[in-house]
């Protein structure tokens, strides 16, 4: 019985071109199994067990569109045909438990734990090893391809969404934040065009996945960075 605070948070949700079965939504959090041999069939029972226990929207944890993203040495990505085969099994261990699931994109930017990290510009992060190298205006824009091919990839392996990751001082994060963005081209200098990297990413993420799949974006509401 739903608390009396909360009348609908059992109730459908309807998006309109697919129905939640709740308003419950399980946030993401890494578990590390899919970096780990036949971790994969894990993660499906992971999340299979969530979905059973009605959370009705699950987001998975971080997965990079691409090398420089991973936040560690040989972590998750989405970035090729074979990654999107692996993630079949965890999508489809979701949906036979009425549930709908989302992969999280995150490209962990100057906070990966990587000597070949990138960021809007070169200031290494208190809590990382490397230095970041500043990113090329040739290669914001093919890691904004990378984003949009990962969305693409998710939705071939079955998921029903993305979640871009845009908060917690990770890539996107470093290109909004004034602290960490100190590029003079189009891709820094004032707010509209430190927003334009996220906005670049979701407008042609939309267009190449079609209206009828979840993208969500996670924002900061206070960027706390340094």
């Amino acid at each position: 019985m739903p608390h009396p605070d909360y009348p609908k948070l059992f109730e459908p949700l309807d998006l309109g071109f697919t129905t939640l079965p709740n308003r419950v939504l399980m946030g993401s959090m890494h578990t590390g199994l899919e970096e780990v041999r036949g971790g994969m069939h894990r993660l499906a029972e992971f999340y299979a067990q969530r979905a059973a226990g009605e959370a009705g929207l699950i987001v998975t944890g971080g997965v990079a569109p691409n090398r420089a993203g991973v936040t560690v040495w040989g972590g998750s990505r989405m970035s090729w045909s074979g990654h999107a085969r692996a993630h079949k099994q965890v999508t489809h261990a979701v949906h036979q438990e009425g549930g709908k699931i989302v992969m999280q994109i995150l490209h962990a930017g100057r906070y990966a734990y990587t000597p070949f990290c990138v960021a809007p510009s070169a200031l290494k992060a208190p809590i990382a090893r490397f230095k970041p190298r500043a990113l090329t205006a040739r290669g914001v824009e093919r890691t904004i391809r990378q984003f949009v091919k990962s969305a693409v990839l998710a939705r071939e392996a079955g998921y029903d969404g993305v979640e871009v990751m845009g908060s917690e001082g990770y890539l996107i994060n470093e290109f909004i934040a004034a602290e960490t963005n100190h590029r003079n081209d189009a891709w820094g200098g004032n707010f509209e065009r430190r927003c334009r990297f996220p906005i670049e990413i979701l407008s042609r993420m939309r267009e190449a996945v079609g209206e009828d799949f979840i993208v969500m974006y996670r924002l900061s509401m206070l960027d706390l960075v340094a």
